[in-house]
């Protein structure tokens, strides 16, 4: 057996420990979006493997059995591509997927389908926004060049950013409900901008929310194909234990 774990989340880190804590051959792969990504305890390769037909001739020539993604939610390409590398190659594929995060009593959620209809969900008079949705599509917001938004980013922008009226801080989570409290009231924030990623790492910037009596604006994830899904790291070693007793 050798594993290929599609990672850069934290259950992708805690999937890494697992799997070398039971000994098994496997290979950790990040994206390289993250200048310095955590370290981890499998071998690791970083960057793209050149769409599905890279895809499936890593997958042919390294040897792969089993595909673990353990992508973040929102990373509907890698997660579409590696279903079709796997479809071609008959390669085993579970996804392990974060429940999203559900509204509970006290929450000011407003749900929209997708990360290019935030913008519009923002509101036209001048805000203070902090847009928690990563680096990679900053670029929807210019088109609300009125708001002040607050950015919290791992690594610091390399290049100037599209928004005009900003403050970025560089920080990794998880966070805490204390700190993000905080934050929120120090930045005097009016709206949380965000994806329903799901996790404990992130979820803080919600509660924080809740507390602070702030409305949240937040993007459903994207529609993923493969129906192998499993919600915590146990439950991909006993699949991961299934294929092997059946000699997959």
């Amino acid at each position: 057996m050798h594993i290929l774990l599609l990672g850069g989340t934290t259950e992708a880190s805690q999937m890494a420990r697992q799997l070398a804590e039971a000994g098994m051959n496997a290979t950790f792969s990040y994206a390289g979006r993250t200048q310095s990504p955590a370290a981890q305890p499998l071998p690791q390769r970083t960057g793209g493997f050149g769409g599905v037909p890279g895809l499936t001739r890593y997958l042919r020539d390294a040897g792969i059995t089993h595909v673990i993604d353990a992508t973040h939610p929102f990373a509907a390409g890698m997660s579409r591509n590696a279903h079709a590398a796997c479809t071609a190659t008959q390669t085993p594929l579970i996804r392990l997927e974060r429940p999203p995060w559900q509204a509970g009593p006290g929450d000011d959620w407003q749900q929209v389908a997708t990360v290019e209809d935030l913008p519009d969900a923002l509101p036209h008079r001048p805000s203070r926004v902090f847009l928690a949705i990563g680096k990679q599509q900053i670029g929807l917001f210019a088109a609300r060049p009125q708001h002040h938004y607050l950015l919290r980013l791992v690594d610091a922008p390399e290049a100037p950013l599209p928004l005009p009226n900003t403050a970025v801080i560089l920080a990794r989570g998880p966070f805490a409900l204390a700190d993000d409290t905080a934050l929120l009231r120090d930045h005097a924030i009016t709206h949380v901008v965000c994806k329903n990623a799901g996790g404990s790492g992130a979820r803080a910037k919600l509660d924080a929310a809740r507390a602070l009596g702030l409305p949240v604006i937040m993007a459903q994830r994207p529609a993923l194909p493969g129906n192998t899904i499993a919600h915590d790291v146990a439950q991909v070693m006993s699949w991961l234990v299934h294929e092997a007793e059946r000699g997959v």
